[in-house]
């Protein structure tokens, strides 16, 4: 039904004749944006109602798990349903360090908490198909854990600003919220979501309508094609100095993918730009110093290249 209004829009108002260029890029980008849209009011309400159970509180006491590896197992799953993006992830991040949660634990969650986010979930469903969506999560958690667990191992808590061990945030007793409390706090949460991220959805979807209609599938395919073997790692290496979220980006993958790129170089190309870009960094470097930064880049990238790969060869 969606395609059908895309298409009366474009073909019949605008008067666009079918099979051009630009009837092909407004296309897609209407009928992406009215369905991106629709998917992200449902999908991000649902998660919000989710989130209204896992309080910081509740998430430290949570991650405060004796047995080895299963704190960095759960803060990667709590990454999926907590802060949208880096910046929001960062106060969070020191609140587990100050509650004496270890460095490799806190930084399961910090990886995952952008990379893997309702958002990117809800718009690789919607283009992609619902195992192409689980596909990605699971390698988002298994990159974060991974990630964690080795952070950890190398034991570099020197590498944390020394002032975050002296914030004292306290404790607050956890108070269980009404049913409508949290269909309030969900219905903000969603206003709050798409107020932040439609300018990158309209942008990620123009441009991927540009690709769509006008970019060379000749092109596409000699530098990203499956016939590269370095490009997962030139892709990695371009998305490190952008910056977006998941919401702009995915649009763009969608194009790309369909002018002749593999799914996994795209993929890899996303969640570098999500996880390790430079505004990130930046951010970060108020909390850990450039060793551990630079260590964080050098996982989270090698991990993700690893994952680009595989994406290839299953796909």
């Amino acid at each position: 039904m969606l395609q059908a209004f895309a298409d009366l829009i474009v073909y019949q108002w605008m008067g666009i004749a079918p099979g051009t260029r630009l009837g092909d890029a407004l296309d897609f980008f209407f009928y992406d944006t009215m369905k991106i849209f629709l998917l992200l009011v449902t999908i991000i309400f649902i998660v919000a109602m989710i989130r209204s159970y896992f309080p910081p509180e509740r998430a430290k006491k949570l991650l405060s798990h004796k047995r080895e590896y299963v704190g960095n197992f759960l803060a990667a799953l709590l990454g999926i349903v907590t802060p949208f993006c880096s910046c929001s992830a960062v106060p969070l991040f020191i609140g587990f360090l100050e509650s004496g949660l270890p460095l490799g634990v806190t930084f399961s969650f910090l990886i995952s908490s952008p990379t893997v986010n309702e958002v990117a979930l809800v718009m690789l469903w919607g283009l992609f198909g619902w195992k192409i969506a689980v596909l990605y999560v699971v390698t988002g958690v298994i990159i974060a854990f991974f990630s964690g667990i080795v952070i950890g191992k190398l034991h570099l808590e020197n590498q944390v600003e020394e002032y975050v061990y002296q914030i004292h945030m306290g404790e607050s007793d956890i108070t269980a919220p009404t049913w409508q409390e949290r269909v309030g706090y969900a219905k903000e949460y969603t206003v709050d979501i798409l107020k932040r991220v439609w300018p990158y959805v309209l942008v990620g979807i123009g441009i991927g309508g540009w690709i769509h209609g006008y970019a060379p599938v000749d092109f596409v395919v000699k530098y990203a094609g499956p016939d590269n073997p370095f490009a997962v790692i030139i892709a990695v290496l371009i998305a490190i100095p952008l910056y977006s979220n998941a919401a702009g980006t995915i649009p763009i993958v969608q194009a790309l993918v369909e002018k002749g790129m593999p799914l996994g170089t795209a993929l890899a190309f996303m969640m570098a730009i999500v996880a390790i870009s430079t505004p990130e960094m930046i951010i970060l470097r108020k909390v850990i110093k450039p060793k551990l930064i630079a260590i964080f880049i050098g996982i989270v990238s090698v991990s993700i290249i690893i994952i680009g790969y595989l994406f290839n060869a299953i796909l």
